[in-house]
């Protein structure tokens, strides 16, 4: 296998009510970065043959609230190749959201969708795959 930066992979999830933690049906911010994780995973499936382990965060920034009842995609973008490390770019997009004003299963699609989260990171896969 050969990684080649460009590489993307999206993961979508409805965000189940239980995960609310605090006011307002909000969600933790470490929702978003446990969705992180799985798509690079996948990425590395898909670029290494390997789930790799993710090494650490660079940057992570919280731009807007993530809600109960959201559909949430998270994408990672394969953005460096080194030897055993890959930089990756991550972004989460709320693209449904629920509208519990209008009732208590209205939701609404989102367009554009809300940006709510972006980091970058390191994963590290075994050599040789």
């Amino acid at each position: 296998m050969s990684p080649t930066p460009g590489v993307t992979v999206t993961h979508r999830r409805y965000v189940p009510h239980a995960h609310a933690h605090y006011g307002g049906s909000l969600v933790d911010g470490a929702y978003s970065l446990g969705l992180f994780g799985d798509v690079a995973t996948e990425l590395c499936v898909r670029t290494d043959g390997d789930e790799g382990l993710f090494a650490g965060y660079d940057k992570v920034e919280f731009l807007a609230p993530l809600r109960a009842g959201d559909v949430v995609e998270a994408t990672a973008t394969l953005v460096r190749v080194g030897t055993r490390s890959r930089g990756v770019e991550f972004e989460a997009r709320v693209v449904c959201r629920a509208a519990p004003e209008r009732g208590p299963s209205a939701a609404d699609v989102l367009d554009p969708p809300v940006i709510i989260t972006r980091a970058s990171g390191t994963v590290v896969v075994p050599p040789g795959q």
